[in-house]
């Protein structure tokens, strides 16, 4: 199924210019993708967070391209009518051009419809390259948890003027490369509407204040699965895990109870076959009883 959005309407869609906010969530498999699909998300990140949320990795630094490519996959199969972003993990796109364009390509031919990398001015030649192969590139700028070793933590950027006057300088770089749209992560609110005031590319906010061109947030954030910890800038929507526990204690009450399952749950052969086997008190003929002759 196409997605409802094309790269370059997303790249249209600045709110200054009258554009409906952009509306992401991640998604790691086909049950989430449809739900995400079906709520009416316009766009769809198959992040590297999955290395957190979904394998049990305390960073993202994790996973592989390999990990990467099946979960787009899987996000793929669902159909979803969302525009499927993927990230480009850790150290994919670091050490060549080419090798950066064939991960990106194999993340395409998972079936994303772009993908999307961390980093500013020293990313350029990367994503000049990604885009030259003609494949859409979403930049990700301030808060970028593949450099949480650099940065001493997950740590809010952009705090001093110095900062933020680099993280503009890192976004003009990144539109004017090729980007169609960056994620903007852990900056002050200030700094969010700065940035999204002066490029003229979509930004996506994920803590970075109401003021960017979209937000996006994590699948198991907003429904309350990731109960362990919450990021001030998340929404919780829902308690799915703690709903989820209660199912599941509920069933195993029932199992050793007896009471599942139930005469209705079961599959029942007919009375003929089920006398043939004896089951009814009446022993199998020799005739009918394959064992009787050993």
């Amino acid at each position: 199924m196409a997605p409802k959005l094309t790269a370059p309407k997303i790249a249209a869609r600045k709110v200054q210019n009258g554009g409906e906010p952009l509306v992401m969530l991640t998604a790691y498999d086909a049950p989430s993708a449809r739900m995400v699909s079906e709520a009416g998300a316009d766009l769809i990140l198959v992040g590297d967070s999955l290395a957190m949320v979904v394998l049990g990795y305390d960073d993202t630094l994790q996973v592989s391209v390999d990990d990467m490519v099946h979960h787009t996959a899987a996000v793929a199969r669902a159909e979803p009518e969302c525009f499927v972003v993927a990230d480009l993990p850790w150290l994919s796109y670091h050490v060549s051009k080419t090798e950066t364009v064939h991960n990106a390509a194999k993340l395409i031919r998972a079936g994303a419809h772009a993908v999307k990398l961390e980093g500013g001015h020293e990313r350029i030649p990367m994503i000049e390259a990604i885009a030259d192969a003609e494949i859409p590139v979403m930049g990700h700028l301030g808060l970028t948890p593949q450099s949480v070793l650099a940065m001493g933590g997950f740590k809010v950027q952009g705090k001093s003027t110095q900062a933020a006057m680099a993280l503009l300088s890192d976004a003009k770089a990144l539109a004017h490369a090729g980007c169609f749209a960056m994620v903007l992560e852990g900056v002050p609110n200030e700094v969010g509407k700065f940035v999204t005031e002066s490029i003229d590319i979509p930004t996506i906010g994920i803590g970075a204040g109401p003021d960017t061109d979209g937000q996006v947030l994590v699948f198991h954030d907003v429904l309350g699965i990731e109960d362990r910890f919450k990021p001030k800038f998340v929404r919780r929507y829902a308690a799915l895990k703690q709903l989820g526990v209660e199912a599941l204690g509920e069933y195993a009450a029932d199992v050793r109870s007896g009471s599942f399952p139930a005469e209705d749950e079961c599959y029942h052969l007919s009375d003929d076959e089920a006398e043939a086997l004896g089951l009814y008190g009446s022993q199998p003929s020799e005739k009918e009883d394959p064992l009787s002759s050993w």
